[in-house]
């Protein structure tokens, strides 16, 4: 099982949700950085179980530690090793789903590969795998940042049928999608969405929803133009999120109904600087990044985990009924957004050292 993310500046996640802890090890991150455990701590609380009504009522502090590679507040060079314990699990809850396979869940698949697997909350299925991703994805940030002032925004920008309204996303702060409780950063919208989550979760159920993701100042030249192109590992990246059924980067799927003459964005030129009046594209041409703003967006399905009585079969061959126990989210989109900002953060501070290495400046 590959558990390994990135070529130069590569994270592995290890560890169950319902193991003794969960974590990672980052290689290949230049030494001199600054980091701290609270600086990825604060990205940690953004992704972390029981932040209220919205959100599983599982109780994690998700208080990290850093083991390795960083030196009197700076990165080393070396594996920088991170780990979280669990404390709060209900292993007791998953005991049924050791016989019965849950509908829209891996364990059905996990078993058909492996023949074994960890039924405890899924195991690596588990979303708890991505808090390696939250904590590396912290210095991936920290490291753009310094080299490039490069910035992430992602919000919640839809919830079943409601749909966050068209904005002016430069001038977007990450306190106005903090401050939702679904991480909608338009109040109305923000309010409907919440009330479809809660009419959900009373009825056993979940509901799917999307999240858009806005990079700023992203450096010019990054990405391959065949196989390792910047959308498509951008592509890869969201898509490895538990939960996450679809990508599109800039137009997207609205490109399929436009004309080249609406499509294309025009070039100018201001100052010594190339730039695009409008951003079809989405930040990459080619599979390169053209050093306007990444705009993307992902769908996030349904949580697999509800409450209501459904038909299923089990490990004996046999069918049968199965209603889920356990704690969980009613909406995984609302804590999505530092997941994705993270993995974003992790294929551009791979592709920016790749650059590097391709050239002599």
């Amino acid at each position: 099982m590959s558990s390994t993310f990135g070529k130069i500046f590569s994270v592995t996640t290890w560890g169950e949700s319902h193991g003794p802890a969960v974590g990672a090890v980052l290689d290949g991150c230049p030494a001199g950085l600054p980091i701290t455990e609270e600086m990825v701590q604060a990205e940690l609380n953004r992704r972390r179980p029981g932040q209220g009504k919205v959100t599983t009522a599982r109780n994690e502090k998700d208080q990290v530690k850093i083991l390795s590679g960083v030196f009197e507040g700076k990165t080393t060079g070396t594996p920088i090793s991170f780990v979280v314990f669990n404390e709060d699990q209900h292993s007791k809850d998953y005991a049924d789903i050791a016989k019965w396979y849950r509908p829209g869940h891996a364990d059905l698949c996990y078993d058909l590969k492996y023949g074994f697997r960890d039924y405890r909350g899924g195991g690596r299925s588990s979303a708890r795998e991505t808090i390696g991703r939250v904590a590396a994805g912290a210095v991936a940030k920290a490291f753009l940042k310094a080299v490039a002032g490069t910035e992430f925004l992602s919000w919640v920008s839809s919830v079943g049928e409601v749909d966050c309204p068209a904005f002016d996303v430069s001038k977007l702060t990450l306190d106005q999608i903090e401050a939702s409780p679904v991480r909608c950063p338009d109040e109305t919208a923000s309010k409907k969405m919440e009330e479809a989550i809660l009419e959900a979760k009373s009825n056993g159920d979940s509901i799917g929803g999307t999240v858009s993701l806005f990079v700023k100042n992203v450096p010019v030249a990054l990405g391959e133009p065949v196989f390792d192109r910047l959308d498509a590992l951008l592509a890869q990246a969201m898509l490895s999120i538990p939960a996450c059924k679809g990508f599109e980067i800039g137009s997207g799927f609205a490109a399929a109904r436009m004309h080249g003459s609406e499509h294309n964005d025009e070039i100018f030129v201001e100052g010594n600087t190339y730039h695009t009046r409008t951003n079809n594209a989405g930040g990459s041409l080619g599979g390169i990044s053209n050093g306007e703003p990444i705009y993307c967006r992902m769908a996030f399905k349904p949580t697999a985990t509800i409450s209501q009585l459904q038909k299923t079969a089990g490990r004996g061959l046999e069918n049968g009924e199965l209603a889920a126990k356990g704690r969980h989210d009613p909406c995984v989109a609302v804590r999505a957004p530092v997941i994705v900002e993270s993995m974003a953060a992790l294929v551009l501070a791979d592709l920016y050292l790749q650059q590097k290495r391709n050239c002599l400046d």
